[in-house]
């Protein structure tokens, strides 16, 4: 039974300021419980922000998918949410792991990492469209993997270097070194 759960959740909801509503840690609280409205409201609430994570870091062919996947874990996962963060801040570190994890499987599949400058100049050079400025939604999507992961998680999401070190597994250095390469990247894309 999960009532000390939601009892713990609710209680906790007095430290939250505006980024987590009472209703909002009430509403996870339920759908810990079970109460599929209280998680549809909470779906409703932040599925665009998960969506455009999504986007930002995978291909389109898998955004609606792992969208589907991250809220899924989400209702799995609710019994876990201790009201210590934001719902928001949760469910955002969630999608990250789901993210990840499904970019792992992914680069099983395909190329995992970019092999050196020459893979930059390629997909700079494949442009469909060169007379025209590509948007900067596309210009992300055309990063090399680990680049893009970085990218994202700190230009766009805001994370420090240590802690895109810790998701990735990779070393703080590496994380500033593969954004260096992805703002270049994006420069030399959006001028030429």
């Amino acid at each position: 039974m999960r009532t000390s759960g939601a009892r713990r959740i609710s209680l906790q909801s007095e430290r939250h300021g505006p980024m987590t509503s009472r209703s909002e840690i009430a509403d996870a609280a339920a759908a810990a419980d079970g109460d599929t409205r209280a998680f549809e409201r909470l779906y409703e609430a932040h599925v665009a922000r998960i969506h455009s994570l999504v986007r930002r870091m995978l291909d389109a062919d898998v955004v609606d998918d792992v969208t589907q996947d991250v809220f899924i874990r989400a209702w799995n996962k609710l019994g876990s949410f201790r009201g210590e963060a934001a719902f928001g801040t949760w469910l955002h570190r969630l999608a990250v792991n789901v993210i990840l994890a499904r970019r792992k499987q992914l680069g099983r599949q395909r190329e995992r990492y970019a092999a050196g400058d020459e893979a930059v100049d390629r997909r700079a050079a494949g442009r469909e469209t060169p007379g025209l400025a590509m948007d900067f939604e596309a210009a992300i999507g055309r990063l090399p993997p680990r680049a893009k992961e970085v990218f994202v998680l700190h230009d766009v999401e805001g994370y420090k270097h240590h802690e895109i070190a810790e998701m990735l597994e990779i070393s703080d250095g590496t994380s500033k070194s593969q954004l260096h390469r992805a703002r270049m990247f994006l420069r030399r894309y959006l001028d030429g």
